[in-house]
């Protein structure tokens, strides 16, 4: 691990791992992702792109645990919904205050 990442060393090597076994399928929602190399349509927009992007999450989101129980492959919006959840669950709102988060 780098002093300057909380990531392992390897991180970028064992993500593609994960992501390979998952077949480039979101394991939330099934949606079928962008593999490196892949030629997308020319019409697709970087948003688009994104959303067919996959990421590793951390369910504990510690980046230096990186023990596979710990690791999920989703796309950009489940990721996002994730992380959503997660903020929702420690913030400090006040009763009648409106969430950031809905």
């Amino acid at each position: 691990m780098s002093s300057s990442s909380p990531y392992p060393s390897n991180w970028k090597e064992l993500s593609l791992e994960l992501k390979k076994k998952a077949n480039w399928t979101c394991q939330k929602c099934g949606r079928k992702c962008i593999e490196p190399g892949q030629k997308v349509p020319e019409d697709w927009t970087v948003s688009k792109r994104m959303a067919y992007t996959l990421q590793t999450h951390h369910w504990d989101r510690d980046p230096s645990n990186s023990s596979e129980d710990n690791l999920i492959c989703v796309c950009t919006g489940c990721h996002l919904d994730l992380h959503r959840g997660y903020r929702g669950r420690l913030s400090n709102v006040s009763e009648g205050q409106l969430s950031l988060f809905p």
